[in-house]
């Protein structure tokens, strides 16, 4: 009877029945919507993971380059190049050797006195430097060129004390500035140009040419004998070094280059020549904030006490 009856009712329906597919878990690992296989299978790749804790050195080049080829590595090559600057030699060609005791010792002693029998010998080579420095600046002297550098050298130095790096480029070479630089991130420096004890000269000068005869580079060495201050400070406001009331006379040997084949070029530092027989300077000191006395008035008291308190007899 109720099979009847829902014949009947079935016959009645305008619409079609719906078949309904529900997902239901099995026991296998196959997608239950076989649409897109290939698909699902390439969105997955198999690869070995190295090992990184694995000992290369024991490991025979022949395996380690079979390795780099399975994984599609290319051999690692020697890093060759070098950053290089046209503006600016990479040192000091033939350095000046300043006589020992300079500003100290006296013209009788043998040592100085064999030295400036060497300078003499070299003077030569300076004078013809010079004439070639003529012939790119008609307008070269030595003497009002040892004035020009002494501004150069103070504006060099003001501009690190004013950490403007835009000013310092102005007036030291590309390899001196990283040298001019190092140590100062962070740092607050005071310094003041006093006078000068002697004026400055020239005492050395050299001409090179790079790659090629026609670029040329020159290089004066200038000595400076002054009087500086310089009192430095770290980040926190802490004394470093030097002092800001005492000044202190220094002997310095800087190297001024120029670009003589490039038009626009300039006189700048290039180099410091620091000779064997400087004493070594003296080590940065840090402050400490002394520590404040007790206040409370117990433990003064027995501060007094135990100073009181003889010592036993052994």
């Amino acid at each position: 009877m109720a099979n009847s009856v829902l014949t009947k009712f079935a016959s009645l329906r305008l619409v079609p029945a719906l078949s309904l597919t529900l997902p239901c878990r099995t026991t296998t690992s196959k997608h239950w919507n076989p649409k897109f296989k290939k698909e699902r299978k390439n969105k997955f790749m198999k690869f070995e993971i190295p090992d990184y804790n694995e000992d290369n050195s024991t490991v025979p080049p022949e395996k380690i380059r079979q390795k780099m080829k399975e994984r599609g590595f290319l051999p690692p090559r020697p890093w060759a190049e070098r950053p290089f600057s046209i503006s600016a030699t990479g040192g000091t060609f033939e350095p000046y050797v300043p006589p020992e005791g300079d500003g100290k010792a006296s013209l009788a002693s043998t040592t100085r006195a064999k030295q400036t029998v060497q300078l003499l010998e070299k003077k030569s080579k300076s004078m013809m430097a010079v004439r070639k420095i003529k012939s790119f600046d008609e307008d070269f002297d030595t003497k009002e060129f040892a004035l020009a550098a002494q501004q150069i050298y103070i504006k060099a130095h003001e501009s690190l004390a004013n950490n403007d790096k835009r000013e310092l480029r102005l007036h030291v070479t590309e390899k001196a500035y990283p040298e001019f630089r190092h140590n100062s991130y962070g740092k607050t420096i005071h310094w003041k140009f006093l006078d000068s004890l002697e004026p400055p000269r020239v005492v050395h000068a050299r001409c090179t040419d790079v790659i090629s005869k026609e670029n040329i580079y020159g290089q004066v060495t200038v000595r400076f004998h002054t009087r500086q201050q310089l009192a430095v400070y770290d980040r926190f406001g802490r004394f470093l070094h030097g002092s800001e009331i005492l000044a202190k006379d220094v002997l310095e040997y800087v190297v001024f280059e120029k670009h003589l084949s490039n038009i626009y070029g300039v006189w700048r530092i290039h180099d410091k020549i620091i000779p064997d027989w400087t004493p070594p300077r003296d080590p940065s000191r840090l402050t400490r904030v002394q520590p404040e006395e007790p206040t409370d008035v117990g433990l003064i008291a027995n501060k007094e006490v135990k100073a009181e308190v003889p010592a036993k007899a052994e």
